[in-house]
């Protein structure tokens, strides 16, 4: 069973950082895509960062310049630097991972519990 784990989230003032972490654990021979939504109160989730497995990275324009995708295959494990923090940016965070369990066999969206950032003013 795959599953994958969030860390990283908290309270933060505006202008500080955060590096969010998402480590996969159980059968994976390999992770293709991956990425990183979130959430705010009240609004639509929407799509905050994608890395592909060669580290072609896209971001939500709101987030460029402040945000870093980025990835560890040795480790299954993918992150999200938050730096320059706005109050805008409070949100739930998910993790999401297109992982393959086996060479033969087609890859599976799996997601991330979630991770509360906040930031106030």
């Amino acid at each position: 069973q795959v599953q994958l784990v969030e860390s990283g989230g908290g309270l933060v003032q505006a202008g500080g950082s955060l590096r969010l972490s998402c480590a996969a654990s159980g059968s994976i021979f390999s992770i293709n895509a991956m990425g990183w939504y979130r959430q705010a109160p009240g609004k639509q989730r929407e799509l905050v960062a994608t890395i592909t497995s060669s580290g072609t990275t896209n971001y939500v324009d709101s987030v460029k310049g402040r945000f870093t995708i980025s990835r560890d295959n040795a480790k299954n494990t993918g992150y999200l630097q938050m730096n320059s923090l706005k109050p805008e940016d409070t949100a739930v965070y998910y993790c999401n991972a297109d992982i393959k369990r086996t060479r033969f066999t087609k890859t599976t969206l799996y997601w991330g519990q979630g991770t509360q950032v906040t930031v106030s003013s």
